[in-house]
């Protein structure tokens, strides 16, 4: 028996397919005997890990981890596991252990840690712990040798998802736990049509993982996917969660169409001069297919910024893709990174401007405000921020307030960002989406958007964005008045 552990990620009304723990257990299915054990559904995952190993035993224990909150309960429910029963393997795989292999391994209850693309790296380390025992040969695999000395082996080549068997769904404890309302519609799903990116922006945490590679599922194996889950689960939406759906406008276009059938709203990640590049016709087919919003990653106003990112756009770009996505009835959401190291006042001006130039051309389109966080890069982290910040050397350390705070970019400690700026930028991103709240919050009342309109008009209009109290106070009072799904 093979436990696949998806520690709790996030709140119950937020959740979706476990994908990672899918895949993996894809590549099991018919062959080896498993179960999921998912803690975004189990409120008690460590009474299912003790009741399974008292009625089955287990031979592994593979761990699913992202940065954040699914890295915080995988280390109690890890360490635990590892105290009762010491004999059990314990492999960490997923976006934690491939960002930060030694600082996992340096975890007393982790003996490996896969790196990237897991499915042939998790066979190759089963038939080894059956057999020979020997691990060197594993590409994308790290574990630590017979004197506890840390090894990273090769990378692994990507494979494209075409190659592997569909996620097996019926083998969640209640597949209709995981489609739930969302802005798209009531009944909606996550999918992942692709792996990677050929893009190497320098801030970006994608990077270190599949270092500048994508492999794309071919268009009628997502449509076929879909339909199975529109057919068996009542689906109306999906979201995508590739890191760059619109790679080729070729594909795009088959897919839209292999989409438009099925009569879902979607929401996917693209690039600006990706799309900029599309034509009219394949941008209306992507309405057409459902396309309901796309995220960019504007990151900056600056092209100064942009080329330290390695970003490969303009500003320019931007504000004509805003201004062109407008006409076929596309939400864009841009996100943008504040807090250039070598000048967050200059950066944090410069990009607020800019924002209010999408605004103007896009009203619709929606804002995301993030705080430069660094993550290792192969490339250099921008904003030459290498000596300036000491990453954790151990999961516990990840999993303390300051950089559990760190990773979900709540009050970052961050040196080159002081506190006047961070305001500043998080007074801004309040009256912004006060301004405009977000058609994603399905939870907001009527009474509460207008509020949130009439108290932010004046501020946005004039650009004061100091001491916003009654923005404070107002979105205090909304959130209270939400009806709570927690329970879900």
């Amino acid at each position: 028996m093979i436990i696949i552990l998806h520690p709790r990620a996030t709140k119950p009304k937020n959740r979706r397919f476990p994908l990672a723990a899918l895949a993996i257990a894809a590549v099991l299915e018919g062959k080896e005997e498993y179960v999921i054990v998912d803690g975004n559904v189990d409120p008690q995952p460590e009474r299912t890990l003790d009741r399974i190993m008292r009625e089955t035993g287990a031979e592994m224990l593979a761990v699913s981890v992202m940065p954040g909150p699914q890295m915080a309960a995988a280390v109690p429910l890890c360490r635990d596991f590892r105290q009762k029963y010491p004999r059990v393997p314990v492999v960490w795989g997923g976006y934690f252990p491939s960002l930060y292999a030694d600082a996992t391994l340096n975890a007393p209850y982790v003996d490996f840690a896969i790196r990237g693309q897991g499915e042939d790296t998790f066979l190759e380390l089963l038939a080894a712990l059956r057999g020979p025992r020997k691990f060197g040969g594993i590409r994308g695999l790290s574990y630590k040798d017979d004197f506890g000395l840390r090894v990273n082996n090769a990378e692994r080549p990507m494979r494209s998802p075409d190659d592997f068997p569909w996620p097996p769904y019926h083998r969640l404890a209640n597949p209709e736990k995981y489609i739930l309302p969302t802005f798209l519609g009531r009944r909606t799903a996550v999918h992942h049509a692709s792996i990677g990116c050929p893009f190497r922006c320098k801030f970006c945490g994608v990077v270190p993982v599949h270092e500048g590679r994508q492999r794309m599922e071919g268009p009628e194996r997502t449509a076929a996917i879909l339909t199975h889950l529109q057919r068996e689960y009542d689906i109306d939406s999906v979201q995508f969660y590739d890191n760059n759906f619109f790679l080729k406008e070729s594909h795009a276009l088959e897919q839209a169409e292999r989409l438009t059938p099925l009569g879902l709203r979607w929401w996917a990640e693209g690039r600006v001069d990706a799309m900029l590049r599309y034509s009219d016709q394949t941008m209306r087919a992507l309405r057409r297919s459902g396309a309901t919003m796309i995220f960019f990653g504007a990151e900056s106003g600056s092209d100064k910024v942009l080329a330290e990112m390695n970003k490969r756009i303009t500003s320019s770009q931007t504000l004509e893709l805003a201004a062109r996505i407008r006409q076929f009835g596309i939400v864009p959401e841009f996100s943008f990174v504040f807090g250039n190291p070598a000048d967050p006042e200059g950066d944090t001006r410069d990009t607020i401007q800019f924002i209010r130039r999408i605004k103007k051309l896009n009203p619709e389109a929606e804002i995301i405000v993030q705080h430069y966080i660094p993550t290792p890069h192969p490339d250099g982290m921008y904003g030459d921020v290498e000596g300036k910040i000491e990453f954790p050397r151990t999961p516990e350390e990840w999993a303390s307030e300051r950089w559990y705070n760190f990773t979900v970019r709540h009050d970052p400690n961050l040196p080159w960002l002081p506190q006047a700026v961070k305001e500043q930028i998080d007074n801004f991103e309040l009256v912004v989406n006060s301004r405009w709240p977000t058609i994603q919050d399905i939870h907001l009342p009527r009474w509460g958007r207008n509020m949130l309109r009439s108290l932010s008009l004046w501020r946005y209009a004039l650009g004061v964005y100091k001491f916003p109290f009654e923005l404070q106070w107002a979105q205090r009072l909304v959130s209270l008045r939400k009806p709570r799904l927690e329970s879900l």
